[in-house]
């Protein structure tokens, strides 16, 4: 493509959602989006920082599948609201989310007691940096995820997920 060529149709503040609908950059929908992918990223460089070993192994493909989900999720945001509850990817993400919900109950019978302050080992550190901005996004996404949508309940198990993970990379 040519220099000068190609039509840069967000410089006036607007994008593009899934479907083509136009929408302001500042809109829910947008922001909501962008703390998803703050999210994805985040759990990418968690897993890049984790440790070689079998523990750390099956968090990093772990982290890998959540990304996936991620998607999904994101997908599920980004398309009008009242096609959001329907559909295969809607299935897809309720999967994800009873599978997720079954890994945060196995976590949670070796859950530490007490005050649990965000640190340790810089991996987990950032992992429990993750949490937070699952928390954002969870936030963020209560505003526009359809009511009938896995959305908001695989965000909430994320974060809970995340913070048991954090835990188990602390030193003993």
């Amino acid at each position: 493509m040519a220099a000068g060529t190609r039509a840069w149709t967000g410089d006036k503040g607007t994008t593009s959602l899934r479907g083509g609908m136009r929408v302001r950059k500042d809109d829910s929908r947008v922001r909501a989006l962008g703390e998803i992918d703050e999210l994805q990223c985040c759990l990418g460089v968690a897993a890049a920082f984790l440790p070689k070993g079998l523990r750390a192994d099956g968090l990093k493909a772990a982290f890998g599948r959540i990304q996936r989900d991620l998607f999904l999720l994101g997908g599920l945001l980004a398309q009008a609201a009242k096609a959001a509850g329907r559909g295969s990817p809607h299935r897809g993400l309720a999967q994800a989310l009873a599978k997720l919900a079954g890994e945060v109950e196995a976590l949670e019978r070796r859950r530490p007691s007490g005050f649990v302050a965000p640190g340790g080992r810089p991996h987990a550190a950032l992992i429990h940096l993750a949490r937070a901005v699952c928390r954002r996004a969870e936030r963020a996404a209560v505003s526009v995820a359809a009511r009938d949508s896995a959305v908001v309940p695989y965000l909430n198990r994320l974060s809970a997920y995340l913070f048991l993970a954090a835990c188990r990379q602390r030193p003993s």
